[in-house]
């Protein structure tokens, strides 16, 4: 079997982070409710010396003619020597045989992708439908993507971003005014983006919370992405017991990784996306409720998007070979 080999610029060419792409990423959750799914859990490999983490992901789907096994890293002083935090590759396998159909080289790109199309399944389920403001903690790549989804899903106007460095924060406004069209306020404190935002999205390494419960208003939504290994936090106790609806990507992961790890609360009860994407759980059900989500990241979103980026290349390949 021939291998074919993707680099990110051949994957930016074709993929797009827009509707299309937010509705497979959406499969990915709905799947984890309604179908048998082999995902074992995450490999994770530290590297401290180097604030650096390597996980391995992966997840079969039943019936699916292929299946993704990716290889992501997160090496959190690299943007201070000018290289983007996030790195990686896939590799998509043929089910029936295991040999491989394609690499992505991507550099990251479909991690990023997928996670930020995560945040806009959340937010089209769990957050208000008229939510007009956005508050984005954090000013990397993924905070850019993040509000990039959200605007696909809801009628954001403007975005308050928070950063711990003003220079990066100050990029970030600039950046996004001139790509999104929106008008982007830099804030001076985390309360001050989470208290007037509608729909907050926490996109750090952080290994301690950063949100607290008092900063929550009647009707605003949190899609928490940052905490996906036992040492990072950003969301305090407070806000979580706040919260009248908390959903995660699956209450074992967050568990384990994310969110939930270090909540006992007997009156907690999570609830899983794909119970709610599926039809089976209801999600936002009132514009006072405060909904939580907390996204790990998980295989199965791995290997839809590997899907779904393989058939964009190919049907570009045989597109091309028809006009010759």
């Amino acid at each position: 079997m021939k291998i074919q080999l993707y680099k990110r610029d051949e994957i930016e060419r074709v993929i797009r982070l827009d509707t299309d792409l937010i509705q497979e990423v959406e499969t990915a959750f709905t799947a984890l409710a309604t179908k048998r799914v082999t995902m074992p859990p995450i490999m994770r490999i530290d590297v401290p010396e180097h604030n650096g983490e390597v996980d391995i992901k992966s997840a079969y789907i039943e019936g699916v003619d292929s299946f993704a096994v990716k290889l992501s890293s997160g090496f959190f002083n690299n943007p201070e020597i000018g290289l983007p935090s996030a790195n990686g590759m896939m590799i998509l396998l043929n089910s029936k045989t295991g040999e491989p159909q394609a690499i992505f080289a991507d550099n990251g790109l479909l991690t990023d992708l997928r996670t930020a199309a995560a945040g806009a399944v959340a937010a089209s389920y769990l957050s208000r439908r008229d939510s007009r403001t956005a508050g984005i903690i954090g000013t990397g790549a993924q905070a850019r993507y993040q509000l990039q989804a959200l605007l696909a899903v809801r009628p954001i106007e403007k975005a308050i971003v928070y950063g711990r460095n003003e220079k990066k924060a100050s990029c970030f406004k600039q950046d996004m005014e001139n790509t999104l069209g929106i008008s982007v306020q830099t804030a001076d404190t985390p309360e001050e983006a989470v208290r007037n935002s509608d729909v907050v999205v926490t996109t750090t390494p952080s290994t301690e919370p950063i949100v607290n419960g008092d900063w929550l208003s009647p009707g605003v939504h949190v899609t928490a992405m940052g905490s996906d290994a036992e040492h990072k936090k950003e969301l305090k106790p407070s806000a979580i017991d706040k919260a009248d609806l908390f959903v995660c990507d699956t209450i074992e992961q967050s568990k384990r990784l994310g969110e939930l790890r270090e909540i006992h609360s007997g009156g907690l009860t999570p609830i899983e996306l794909g119970e709610i994407t599926s039809g089976h759980r209801q999600g936002r059900s009132s514009k006072d409720q405060i909904t939580i989500c907390d996204l790990t990241g998980t295989g199965v979103q791995d290997t839809v998007i590997a899907r779904y980026a393989y058939h964009l290349l190919e049907y570009k390949e045989e597109d091309i070979h028809e006009r010759r």
